[in-house]
């Protein structure tokens, strides 16, 4: 099978697209996961990332899964109850997993159609910015099944559980303004503007100490499950990381100079 992920770098910033556009770039078999993992494994260790860009080719998103081979019963929708419960566990669901853990700020930008579990892997990201005319839907329950990605998780947290669950349970789909009004996305612009002003937020986040916005990302994803003492112990403990790096000195010595820092990602 071809790869599913074309990715480009420039400088610290990487664009990562989903590639399938002839099937609206659905993810259905277990090596598409598989990229995805690695794609994160990489980024992770990789400290010169300091940003990535997610978003689809041709005229979707993402279209969640393939409806034909759930119709016919293949690839990871073939089998038993306990088959269907492992194919999920060992594939899409680790795309969930490895994003969310992921501490390079990501950026989604939704091209196109983000149906089912691609809104939910656009919810694994940081930031979301939306053409005017792409339309997202929490769909699952329309073809009579339940969100398994993600995002009865993530959803209620990022725009309430009223909204989410008007959307999960109704599985209609929202337009960009609407999206926009929920807070889902931060911005929405004609399509042929998506992907200049993703790469200037890319630039701007990338433009910080990679230590810096990593840790930073890793505090809000960890303090949506905790009370504030644990959440304040970890940031001391962060922040006291952050204050004997490199970059940071540069960073003081750059403002106090009237400068431009220059970071190594030390």
């Amino acid at each position: 099978m071809s790869k599913f992920l074309r990715i480009e770098r420039d400088g610290p910033v990487v664009t990562v697209t989903l590639d399938r556009p002839e099937a609206r770039n659905a993810i259905t078999e277990p090596e598409q996961s598989r990229e995805f993992v690695d794609f994160c494994d990489a980024m992770a260790n990789d400290r010169s990332v300091r940003a990535i860009i997610l978003t689809g080719a041709g005229k979707a998103f993402c279209a969640g899964g393939d409806v034909k081979m759930m119709r016919d019963r293949q690839g990871m929708f073939a089998g038993t109850p306990f088959d269907q419960r492992t194919a999920y566990r060992t594939t899409v669901q680790t795309i969930g997993n490895a994003m969310y853990n992921l501490e390079v700020p990501m950026i989604a930008a939704i091209n196109g159609h983000a149906i089912g579990l691609g809104l939910d892997i656009s919810l694994m990201c940081d930031i979301r910015i939306m053409a005017e005319d792409a339309v997202v839907a929490e769909s699952y329950v329309k073809l009579g099944i339940i969100p398994g990605g993600g995002g009865t998780w993530l959803l209620p947290r990022i725009v309430g559980l009223a909204r989410a669950s008007q959307m999960t349970l109704t599985g209609d789909a929202i337009n960009a303004q609407t999206a926009l009004g929920y807070g889902l996305v931060s911005e929405i612009l004609p399509g042929a503007d998506l992907l200049d002003r993703a790469r200037a937020i890319a630039t701007s986040v990338a433009a910080n100490p990679g230590h810096a916005t990593r840790m930073a990302k890793r505090l809000m994803r960890e303090g949506m499950d905790q009370k504030l003492p644990t959440h304040l112990e970890m940031a001391a403990a962060f922040q006291a990381l952050a204050h004997h790096t490199q970059d940071h000195a540069e960073a003081m010595d750059a403002f106090l100079s009237k400068r431009t820092p220059e970071f190594g990602d030390k």
